[in-house]
């Protein structure tokens, strides 16, 4: 079964990361949450407090089949200088390995040098990527190569089946679509 990490700082986003690492692990896929600050409780955005399974120190792209950024723009500030973050993200990407984000988290990848031409991210932080394709509100979920990229809260739930049809293909999507009564998802 594929492994993916989902890397936790200070800020990030709740909606995004809990439904991104419910949905997937509905589907079999393994999902590490890794904390990036020192303490393994992290706060979000509106203050909720998550358990992290481990640090992200010491995970590498040969242990992960994909690396899944919420948003949130305290988190993605973090994420957008995190050393290992960075190191991470560009490795995975010399690897042609997947790599997803979320909401104002493809700042992040753009900081990497990872960020495709074509992406989508939460409504004004395309201002801050210098990067001509945003595709707006176009579709919930853009794929450009091995790195895909969601607009933001309402769509992190899409966007966990995405990953689940990335990794495991269209029957595993379809029938979790289902199951969730996700038919708003394209």
């Amino acid at each position: 079964m594929p492994t993916i990490v989902v890397p936790i700082a200070t800020g990030f986003e709740e909606i995004e990361a809990v439904s991104i690492i419910d949905v997937v692990r509905r589907s079999g896929i393994e999902v590490i949450v890794a904390h990036v600050d020192e303490e393994p409780t992290v706060r979000g955005a509106n203050n909720i407090a998550m358990v992290c399974d481990r640090p992200l120190q010491g995970i590498t792209s040969d242990m992960i089949d994909m690396i899944v950024l919420p948003g949130g723009w305290g988190g993605t500030d973090i994420l957008a200088v995190n050393e290992t973050v960075q190191s991470l993200l560009k490795d995975m990407d010399s690897k042609k390995k997947y790599i997803a984000a979320i909401c104002a988290a493809p700042f992040a990848l753009n900081a990497a040098g990872v960020l495709r031409e074509n992406f989508t991210c939460y409504p004004s932080v395309e201002e801050k990527i210098p990067n001509k394709n945003y595709l707006g509100d176009a579709q919930q979920v853009v794929y450009d190569a091995h790195i895909m990229t969601s607009r933001g809260p309402g769509t992190a739930i899409c966007f966990g089946l995405h990953i689940v049809k990335r990794l495991l293909g269209e029957e595993s999507y379809l029938g979790l679509k289902e199951g969730l009564l996700a038919s708003y998802c394209d």
